[in-house]
């Protein structure tokens, strides 16, 4: 049956797209790619990316972008196209500028510029609570580590350099964690509204799931939709405040359907010239922003 409330209607179409992207024929989905291309030359192309598709192949996983780059190559120059290679990751729930090179040479050009954090990245993310203060930068290394719950999984979370001494409250070193790797994320708050806000996000490093790790822990503001960073020890659907609830006209119950609200906003790269390319948040995220009236700030 198709539920009567319009957000949950949207969040059901959202999880159904997301199961027929893992389902239609490769050809179909290179065209869903070829139609989300907001920039091309002779070295790179650029695509939307959309939600809930994986860039890499893995158990379970049918479709990826990944596999389909060879058919997507085809359809934007000509039959006798050559492969298009990936350059960087995106998560498969986030959104946005995904840049996919038409060689290797120019592939392994920008993962060096990733690498050597010439590229820069900003972010579009919804998330729940206020940050304090409104802007700063968040840097707190980062661990990948187990949960061990009923349901034992691994999580990224943060690992301090320093912690608050209890005697005294003063700040104290402690150990490095030997596995831990240095994130750095500067942020910003562009509007709040309805216990939410549109926070901008530049990650300087690029850890694994560095954004959602320093929003949910270092902040105390996950991501809207981050069922996974919501809470430590469980995996469990996120908690909503009353009037986020209200405002998005959705029950408690239904929250685990709710999609994750990040989206790779803007990417500049320095190929040459600064080549500055900008992606629209998709659909979902901006009637998100709508109903929660988060207004968009105008460039």
């Amino acid at each position: 049956q198709i539920p009567k409330d319009p957000a949950q209607r949207r969040v059901r179409e959202l999880a159904v797209l997301s199961k027929q992207l893992q389902r239609v024929h490769p050809n179909v989905l290179a065209k869903v790619l070829k139609q989300g291309t907001v920039y091309q030359n002779e070295e790179i192309v650029v695509i939307n990316k959309p939600y809930g598709l994986p860039v890499h192949g893995g158990p379970g996983i049918k479709n990826c972008i990944a596999d389909v780059l060879p058919i997507l190559a085809k359809m934007l120059e000509n039959m006798k196209a050559e492969p298009l290679h990936l350059c960087h990751r995106l998560d498969k729930e986030t959104t946005g500028v995904m840049v996919l090179a038409r060689s290797k040479e120019v592939a392994d050009r920008i993962r060096l510029l990733f690498k050597t954090r010439q590229v820069e990245k900003i972010y579009w993310a919804i998330s729940l609570g206020d940050p304090d203060p409104a802007e700063g930068i968040v840097e707190i290394p980062i661990v990948e580590k187990e949960v061990r719950s009923h349901q034992s999984h691994y999580k990224m979370t943060l690992a301090p350099n320093y912690r608050l001494s209890p005697e005294d409250g003063k700040v104290v070193k402690i150990r490095k964690n030997r596995n831990a790797e240095s994130a750095v994320t500067r942020y910003r708050r562009l509007a709040s509204s309805s216990a939410c806000s549109l926070l901008e996000l530049q990650p300087v490093t690029g850890v694994k799931h560095q954004i959602r790790v320093h929003l949910a822990y270092g902040l105390g503001c996950p991501i809207l939709g981050d069922h996974k960073y919501s809470h430590w020890s469980k995996l469990a659907p996120q908690k909503l405040p009353a009037i986020t609830l209200k405002r998005l006209k959705l029950e408690q119950s239904k929250a685990r359907h709710l999609p994750l609200h990040l989206h790779a906003y803007r990417l500049s790269l320095p190929l040459g010239e600064r080549i500055d390319l900008v992606c629209k948040p998709p659909l979902f995220f901006q009637k998100t922003l709508k109903k929660l009236e988060l207004d968009i700030p105008k460039d």
